[in-house]
């Protein structure tokens, strides 16, 4: 089980508003911030559902290459909800929702690019 990823970014404010919308479809928000000032270095923003913030994004040095980040959707209507959303604020399409077989038979998955060019994902486990 994954407890909480974090990614750098190269714009804070764009990168937080775009998860803000994105993630919003799959019943996730921003739980918490802190700042570079309560960090004594990086900004960071936590995002997550009852309380547990489990994904992080913040200021500071990108590691090399792209990170990959897949959240669970209860729902297929939640990954088609997730792409559309995460398209129109301001990702770019790296993988339209579908069934993904080559993974199992009823991985229905959605892929966008970030604004940092990470590859974020949302995947239902379910049957249609």
């Amino acid at each position: 089980m994954l407890d909480h990823i974090g990614l750098s970014v190269a714009d804070f404010e764009r990168a937080k508003a775009f998860y803000q919308a994105a993630l919003k479809p799959l019943g996730l928000g921003a739980i918490m911030e802190v700042t570079a000032e309560e960090t004594g270095g990086d900004a960071h923003a936590g995002f997550g559902a009852d309380g547990k913030a489990f994904f992080w994004i913040g200021t500071g040095a990108r590691p090399r290459g792209g990170t990959h980040v897949a959240f669970t959707a209860r729902t297929r209507a939640e990954v088609d909800a997730f792409h559309r959303v995460a398209i129109a604020a301001g990702g770019r399409d790296n993988g339209a929702p579908g069934v993904r077989p080559h993974y199992h038979a009823h991985y229905y998955g959605a892929f966008v690019f970030d604004p940092d060019s990470n590859n974020i994902e949302a995947v239902c486990h379910r049957p249609g």
